[in-house]
């Protein structure tokens, strides 16, 4: 394989996930220059979570793209490193890797500014360092960098950002989180990570222990009724930014909160046992909650 060829492929690799993603990321509705670009920043989000996971498909290409050795390319501080160098030059050079290269035009079309991306490699870096988290405040100072830049990306990409819709689609992109790391516990300790607040955990008798069952205890279940209830709350909060748009945006929009209420409704179905996988909602509830969001009911 040439070295345009494995640039090639490692690129196509990390867009096709998107279609596994819990949310839409770039759904055919939308005019074909914001689905472009959507997907130029998702294309970054992807790989920077990949990097920071550790799932960068086998054979080192992403390493060696970004100028990282091979003695040390499974150290993941020092990709991390490297890929924020890469996105500087995105702002006044020329990036190595493909998803750069493609992020570039999107970045002068759209007047981007380095920060949410910045936000997004420390969100990872951080979770190389940190895998437990004391409070619900340092839980939420978290999505601050690892979920709160994805939103104001999309408000940017689409040219309406303001200080307002900002809050909201902050309280909306912190939601999302929160359900994510609800619906993946199990998921998440595989990679000794825990992202319910230790506070939160003595309160409702739940052990690091009880996470690695089968099944969850009247505890966990209790613990995880109430960070979904959370999370609700701050759906709810931000949702009138649905309200603040027309057109197409609206409806996507729409989807990030609907697709957070039906993950909080999949939940409740399977009665807060998050265990044995990720509780996903059906096309139809998400369809109904999508519905109740736009009529301004949920």
């Amino acid at each position: 394989m040439t070295g345009t060829d494995a640039a090639r492929h490692v690129e196509r690799a990390t867009l096709d996930k998107a279609a596994g993603e819990n949310f839409p990321v770039a759904p055919f509705f939308l005019p074909r220059a914001w689905r472009d670009d959507l997907m130029a920043v998702y294309g970054f989000a992807r790989l920077v979570d990949d990097i920071g996971d550790g799932d960068l498909a086998p054979g080192g290409a992403d390493a060696r793209l970004l100028g990282v050795s091979a003695t040390e390319a499974e150290d993941r501080l020092v990709l991390l490193d490297a890929f924020e160098t890469d996105l500087r030059r995105v702002f006044d050079a020329t990036p190595s890797h493909p998803l750069l290269r493609r992020l570039q035009p999107t970045v002068r079309r759209r007047s981007l500014t380095p920060e949410p991306f910045l936000g997004l490699i420390a969100a990872n870096r951080q979770d190389q360092l940190v895998t437990r988290y004391e409070t619900y405040d340092d839980l939420l100072a978290y999505c601050e960098l690892s979920a709160n830049p994805v939103g104001r990306l999309v408000l940017a990409v689409t040219g309406t950002a303001t200080p307002e819709r900002i809050r909201l689609s902050d309280r909306i992109c912190t939601a999302l989180q929160i359900v994510e790391h609800l619906q993946d516990v199990a998921e998440d300790l595989g990679r000794d990570r825990i992202y319910l607040p230790a506070e939160d955990m003595k309160r409702f008798h739940v052990q690091e222990a009880d996470l690695a069952a089968t099944t969850a205890g009247a505890g966990l279940r209790a613990l995880v009724a109430y960070e979904a209830e959370r999370a609700r709350d701050l759906l709810n909060e931000g949702a009138p930014l649905v309200g603040s748009v027309h057109g197409r945006l609206k409806l996507l929009l729409a989807g990030f909160v609907a697709g957070g209420r039906a993950a909080i409704g999949a939940i409740a179905a399977a009665e807060h046992d998050v265990l044995p996988g990720p509780p996903k909602p059906g096309k139809a509830q998400l369809l109904r909650e999508v519905g109740l969001t736009l009529r301004g009911e949920g």
